[in-house]
């Protein structure tokens, strides 16, 4: 599994860390029962601290994509159910729109301009 970051970003490291452990999962680099890298050799092949790393493992852990255990290490334990709660904000936010008279052309205008 390849993580990525970007210290520079606005996003806070802890955040891309889980969302890279998110999209491999979802796209199954990663399966369910595997088990992730140990927090101290990742945080050290990102050159960040091993505390960063286990706040992403926390995160995930708290969305019930991985289980945590001393001794085990960071394990897959659900399958990926890439961005529901995405989805699900975007089905309400379309519902509100038609609601609204809203175009899909001004609603994506209004998407863009927020978004940057």
């Amino acid at each position: 599994m390849l993580i990525r970051i970007d210290p520079a970003s606005t996003v806070a490291l802890y955040e891309q860390v889980a969302a890279a452990v998110r999209r491999a999962v979802a796209d199954g680099t990663v399966r369910r029962g595997e088990q992730l890298p140990v927090a101290r050799e990742l945080a050290a092949s990102l050159e960040i601290n091993v505390h960063t790393v286990l706040r992403a493992y926390a995160v995930l852990r708290d969305e019930g994509l991985i289980d945590l255990r001393r001794r085990r290490g960071a394990v897959v334990t659900a399958e990926a159910k890439p961005r529901a709660r995405l989805n699900e904000l975007v089905g309400e936010l379309i519902t509100e729109a038609r609601r609204e008279g809203m175009s899909a052309d001004e609603l994506t205008h209004v998407l863009r301009e927020r978004y940057t």
